[in-house]
């Protein structure tokens, strides 16, 4: 991958790196759990982005599954699953959520 490539995927940016890091130390508790959803978009996304990662790619989750799931970061898992779906992380069919690639998913690096 070329240094071009890396900067439009917001790889190796360190103003991308830094403000990730900020959300990640501003919002999440020393215990992993998201303390508030952030209300600015960007930083929602770096939140929401930071979240699904833990998923296990390839697995498929029941409802109740990822309600579980989510549960451990923050009590609002209606609307952080419903964030997942909005924002391409995960698609559902049939009651059934699976983490779609990531070049599907909303980028907060480019926003």
């Amino acid at each position: 991958m070329s240094k071009a490539d890396e900067m439009q995927k917001g790889i190796s940016d360190p103003v991308n790196e830094a403000m990730k890091a900020a959300v990640l130390r501003n919002f999440f508790t020393a215990d992993g759990r998201l303390a508030q959803i952030p209300a600015q978009y960007k930083k929602k996304l770096i939140a929401m982005q930071h979240l699904v990662e833990k998923l296990e790619p390839g697995r498929r989750y029941t409802e109740k599954e990822i309600n579980a799931f989510i549960q451990q970061f923050h009590d609002d898992y209606a609307t952080i699953r419903r964030e997942f779906i909005i924002h391409r992380y995960m698609s559902r069919d049939n009651d059934i959520y699976e983490m779609n690639p990531r070049d599907q998913w909303t980028k907060w690096e480019q926003v």
